[in-house]
């Protein structure tokens, strides 16, 4: 095993996700010293969410990014529909919410990270160590001072003012620094998985399906779908059981035109389990170490919210903590202001998660046979449909949405 000699850096951020490049990036831009550590060679990877709301386009453009982003291959989603019980209803309407663009954008989150490292890189401050690992962090009298990390057979030490754990759910940072998270509990589970679309036979919609005992979420990729199959929590084992051609009449029976398509789940490899976690982190910082994003707060997909938070989380600690870092007085009462201000925004849409999967997807799995009518809500969306805005507003702007603050550093 190879030792390497140690790094310095203002900020180490554990994790090249959504929170931990924006938060680079931004503190970067502000003309902090920083290190983001991914431990992939890339960020190619099925499992991450695809869509960038509202509130996050209104952060691009905060940085004059926006048009720029725009050309990339991408979808607008203009609505939510739901195909609910054999009635396709509308279920949030994105047109009239308070953003630059007010609209989804779906496009694969790869995509999205290499256009933040891409512009990251650009600033001489900004360092991104791929293939490079987090592994514990580093302490001496009570206070964290750096990061232990590998590179394959390497290991070394980062010293830094602060680390960042930005390293998602199942966060190494956030354990070995001894922060005890509570978990809030998840009743489902998620199978995620991609057919081939057929252009001329299949709708052109992203959206739900609910059926009896089963929900489908699609999200039209122009030539794939990207899917999402609800599932109890716990019940993987089960459908492995059942065999590979009972899970796709299983798909097949909510989505009957995706019958030929399924053919290409050719083994278990090709569906990924996403286990549902909700946690909260009562206390998000320790003296020399702060956790922002899942590592703080993992969200349920409910509402696709999870990046769109993350990276309000980034941009809320970059406004409060540049200019203590910058200047050396980086503090602990520091480090409380950004879970002050972020963690009430994150319990709040957690609370709407817990009440969509309690009151609504529980029920829709459970249920043996279709209701004679939609549920009341969906009911009310269609007959009033100015109601639409308040899905869409809680959706894609949320709870206390951020705007960049801080500016680009001279000299």
């Amino acid at each position: 095993m190879a030792d390497v000699t140690p790094l310095t850096t203002q900020c180490c951020i554990a994790g090249g996700g959504p929170a931990g490049l924006m938060l680079g990036f931004l503190l970067a831009r502000a003309g902090v010293d920083v290190i983001v550590l991914e431990k992939h060679k890339d960020f190619l990877r099925d499992f991450r969410g695809d869509t960038i709301h509202p509130s996050t386009l209104t952060i691009l453009q905060d940085l004059g990014l926006l048009e720029e982003f725009l050309k990339l291959p991408h979808d607008e989603i203009s609505e939510l529909s739901g195909d609910v019980y054999g009635t396709v209803v509308t279920l949030a309407d994105f047109r009239h919410v308070p953003a630059p663009r007010p609209f989804l954008v779906l496009v694969p989150q790869w995509d999205f990270l290499d256009f933040i490292a891409d512009h990251a890189r650009r600033l001489p401050r900004f360092h991104l160590l791929m293939e490079t690992k987090a592994e514990r962090v580093v302490e001496e009298n009570g206070r964290i001072v750096g990061v232990e990390v590998s590179q394959g057979e390497r290991r070394f030490r980062i010293a830094c003012d602060l680390l960042v754990a930005a390293d998602g759910r199942h966060t190494t940072i956030r354990e070995s620094a001894g922060l005890q998270v509570n978990d809030i509990g998840a009743p489902i589970d998620v199978l995620w998985f991609r057919v081939p679309r057929d252009a001329e036979r299949h709708p052109s919609r992203t959206g739900g399906i609910l059926r009896p005992g089963a929900m489908l979420v699609m999200l039209d990729r122009s030539s794939y779908w990207q899917c999402a199959f609800v599932i109890p929590k716990g019940s993987m084992d089960k459908l492995q059981a059942e065999g590979l051609q009972r899970f796709r009449e299983r798909i097949a029976a909510v989505a009957p035109f995706l019958t030929p398509e399924l053919q290409a789940l050719a083994s278990w490899d090709d569906i990924k389990l996403l286990g549902v976690q909700i946690t909260d982190l009562p206390h998000w910082s320790r003296p020399g170490l702060l956790c922002i994003g899942d590592a703080a707060h993992a969200m349920s997909p409910v509402g696709g919210v999870g990046i769109n938070l993350a990276i309000q989380d980034a941009v809320a600690a970059a406004n409060l903590l540049a200019d203590p870092l910058r200047e050396g007085r980086l503090t602990t009462h520091d480090l409380e202001r950004v879970q002050k201000r972020r963690r009430w925004a994150a319990r709040v849409t957690q609370r709407a998660q817990v009440a969509v999967q309690d009151e609504v997807l529980s029920p829709v799995l459970a249920r043996q046979d279709a209701p004679q009518a939609p549920p009341l809500a969906v009911r009310m969306l269609q007959r009033f449909p100015r109601l639409r805005r308040l899905p869409a507003r809680l959706v894609g702007i949320g709870v206390r949405p951020e705007r960049v603050e801080t500016g680009p550093a001279h000299g």
